[in-house]
């Protein structure tokens, strides 16, 4: 039977529709995608994803299907961005980047970024680099995800970065395009995310700009324990600064905040999988990062 509403009650029933709208429309983190994505980047059928190897390239194809389906669109029109550098045998060598991008209410730039080569084969071992870099990777697909789902103030770009590992070099020819670069706001990098025993993930870069220290302090960070340093010129081995991919960043005046776990006994050994990462930390390590993404997308 069809009963005449109140303009109050139709009022209060919009209100209520709306509310339930923006509880359907909140975002999720897959965790289980995630792993996933952990579990085929640092199988052995990528062959420990050299740059240059066709194991590499099989985790690039892989990547790009991945971008793909969780939403990202083509960076500059296309996901692929070769570049060639000359490696450490004076060879001129060709790398490709994977780049993807969430556009935000802005045209703003944050740039996340990962890298998904690793070291290849030695001596019949396959160093399948499941923390350094499967785990940086595999997050950047969540959060492709999950700002698929939710529009970011800012525009994210997201790069998985080839030859790492050989210098840097995805990341050094990405910052060359200048003009994208005066969009960029500031670079979040993910390298070795997922492997801690003490349940400690640092933030580095705070030396360089101490105004980020605060946003990271107000973050929710769970069981993780969220610490700071690896970022002082008079720390030598232990200044991170120019350790990984955001050093391209910094070397052009931009904000950083470099996430990584302290070296382990797995670091740059074939004992680097799958199976010893401890996943609990690895996934509240994803959704730590992830608070200081949306932290630092307020901005």
């Amino acid at each position: 039977m069809y009963t005449k509403k109140s303009p109050l009650l139709l009022a209060v029933l919009f209100v209520f529709a709306l509310g339930c709208t923006a509880q359907q429309k909140q975002a999720s983190l897959n965790t289980e995608q995630l792993i996933e994505d952990l579990r085929v980047i640092s199988s052995d059928e990528m062959e420990g994803r050299r740059a240059g190897t066709e194991g590499n390239r099989k985790a690039r194809e892989y990547l790009l299907q991945r971008f793909e389906d969780e939403g990202a669109k083509p960076f500059q029109g296309s996901y692929e961005h070769e570049f060639t550098f000359t490696n450490r045998s004076g060879e001129e060598q060709t790398g490709v980047n994977v780049i993807g991008q969430v556009q935000g209410k802005s045209d703003s730039v944050i740039v996340i970024t990962a890298h998904y080569d690793h070291l290849g084969v030695r001596d019949s071992l396959i160093y399948n680099g499941a923390d350094d870099d499967a785990s940086g990777t595999a997050a950047l697909l969540a959060y492709i995800d999950y700002f698929h789902q939710v529009q970011p103030n800012h525009t994210l770009v997201f790069a998985a970065f080839d030859a790492e590992e050989m210098g840097l070099q995805g990341a050094r020819a990405f910052v060359e395009d200048s003009v994208f670069m005066e969009k960029v706001v500031m670079n979040i990098n993910l390298d070795m995310i997922s492997q801690s025993d003490k349940n400690e993930l640092y933030a580095s870069g705070t030396y360089h700009h101490p105004e980020l220290k605060t946003v990271l302090e107000s973050i929710e960070t769970g069981e993780v324990k969220l610490l700071f340093g690896h970022d002082r010129p008079d720390q030598g081995y232990d200044d991170w600064t120019n350790a990984s991919d955001h050093a391209a960043f910094h070397s052009k005046g931009k904000r950083f905040i470099y996430f990584g776990v302290e070296d382990h006994e797995h670091y740059h050994q074939h004992t680097d999988e799958f199976e010893t990462i401890p996943q609990e930390f690895y996934k509240n390590s994803v959704r730590t990062i992830l608070n200081a993404i949306l932290a630092f997308d307020e901005l």
